[in-house]
């Protein structure tokens, strides 16, 4: 397991399940598989409680030792924490009577639901030391990755269709991001 977590976590490989520790890789280099994150969460039992994840912040930083962060990490920005909102008429049709969802049209900072992911992604690239980021996005990756790395002071690079529409791509410029367009997939 990893050491510069705060919960217990390490990267494996999907396929051979050669483990990585906690480093900047997405591939394993015996098979070519994608790495995945594993939990520990046995180690974690005892002190994530529903109590403790209640006392936490209004963010997804309530989360932070089921999360893979690194250790020591402190989060200034607010993402997550979008309200669930009942669907009752969704719940009727389905025969169901406590449907809800997640009303990421408030999501800070891009109303996004790509802020959760990309949060807990640039944590891990300023404890790795990387100064730029990038994506392949076609809008609302694109925007979250751009509007966090500014935040965070870093430099970001995002590659985007071609032919993709000027409104799609706004925010990003406005966060000062590179934006490398590409004609093809």
């Amino acid at each position: 397991m990893s050491s510069g977590a705060c919960a217990p976590y390490d990267l494996k490989c999907k396929e051979c399940g050669k483990s990585y520790g906690n480093q900047p890789l997405s591939i394993c280099d015996e098979c070519f598989s994608p790495l995945e994150v594993f939990y520990d969460l046995d180690a974690v039992k005892g002190s994530v409680t529903r109590e403790s994840i209640a006392a936490g912040p209004a963010s997804i930083w309530r989360y932070r030792a089921l999360l893979p962060i690194p250790e020591g990490f402190q989060p200034d920005l607010p993402v997550g924490f979008t309200p669930l909102v009942k669907a009752n008429n969704l719940g009727k049709r389905l025969g169901a009577s406590d449907i809800y969802v997640k009303n990421d049209a408030v999501c800070f900072p891009t109303l996004s639901f790509k802020d959760r992911v990309v949060a807990v992604a640039l944590a891990n690239a300023r404890y790795f030391g990387f100064d730029t980021v990038g994506a392949s996005s076609t809008g609302n990756l694109a925007n979250s990755v751009a509007a966090q790395a500014a935040r965070l002071g870093l430099k970001s690079c995002i590659l985007i269709p071609a032919d993709l529409e000027p409104a799609k791509i706004l925010n990003t410029l406005i966060y000062g991001a590179r934006q490398v367009r590409n004609d093809g997939n």
